[in-house]
């Protein structure tokens, strides 16, 4: 972490402090916060623990760590399933430190549900690709998180997902653009069910590949929008640009 920051620290002082781009939108009468980071000039990253090996939980804790650094946490969200214990039930790498290897079987729950996908971060760019394509390429993340199920597969919806599905619920992700430079993340303010959510990303935002996060746990932070992400249960993996503190 203190490497990390200290990094960051350097980085951040030669790229404009933009931050992510977020706003509030209604798609077919559902509403959603969408948090928009461009690649090209900003830089996001994953947190799971700190030094110690205890895991940040909250957008707090995490944000009372990087301005010890004289750094601040902008947009986050959570990103990724987890165990009880906070840590990530996918492939889960942070600054090229393998935490959890790839999982390429089908299991139980929404993880489970095949096709899942990878978010790999690189320099200037963020992908979600599909699991077995993930394992095929072997992209060289410098972080990367997995979870699912995915929501797009280059241009098609979850073939599982049913318009007419009756299970709803508070749910988050994230899609990017084909080039890499364009990385979208979503939260519903209301609950919906998978098919809508997926049907935003490829009919709305128009993006080829899209991932799931998580359900009624999931929160996010959006200080433009005066959202600050608190909650009472503790997260797993976490995803947020960091930014200079003022």
């Amino acid at each position: 972490m203190k490497l990390l920051a200290a990094w960051l620290g350097l980085t951040l002082l030669a790229m404009p402090a933009t931050g992510a781009e977020c706003r509030s939108e209604t798609y077919r009468d559902d509403a959603y916060t969408i948090c928009e980071v461009d690649l090209t000039v900003e830089r996001l990253e994953l947190f799971l623990a700190d030094d110690t090996g205890k895991a940040f939980g909250h957008f707090g804790t995490l944000d009372n760590a990087l301005k010890e650094q004289g750094l601040k946490l902008g947009f986050a969200t959570n990103a990724g399933m987890y165990h009880d214990d906070r840590r990530p039930v996918g492939h889960y790498v942070e600054n090229g430190v393998e935490v959890q290897r790839v999982i390429p079987n089908a299991g139980p729950g929404n993880f489970g549900l095949l096709p899942n996908g990878v978010l790999c971060l690189r320099d200037g760019r963020a992908d979600v690709i599909e699991t077995l394509a993930f394992i095929e390429q072997a992209p060289a993340c410098r972080s990367a998180t997995q979870s699912g199920p995915m929501l797009v597969i280059d241009g098609a919806l979850h073939p599982r997902f049913l318009v007419d599905s009756t299970s709803r619920y508070i749910r988050n992700g994230v899609g990017t653009s084909r080039d890499g430079t364009r990385a979208v993340f979503v939260i519903s303010d209301s609950v919906v069910t998978f098919h809508a959510f997926g049907s935003l990303f490829r009919d709305h935002l128009k993006l080829p590949n899209a991932l799931y996060f998580d359900g009624n746990i999931s929160r996010m932070r959006a200080p433009d929008l005066g959202r600050s992400g608190t909650g009472f249960t503790s997260l797993g993996p976490i995803i947020g640009v960091v930014e200079p503190a003022q």
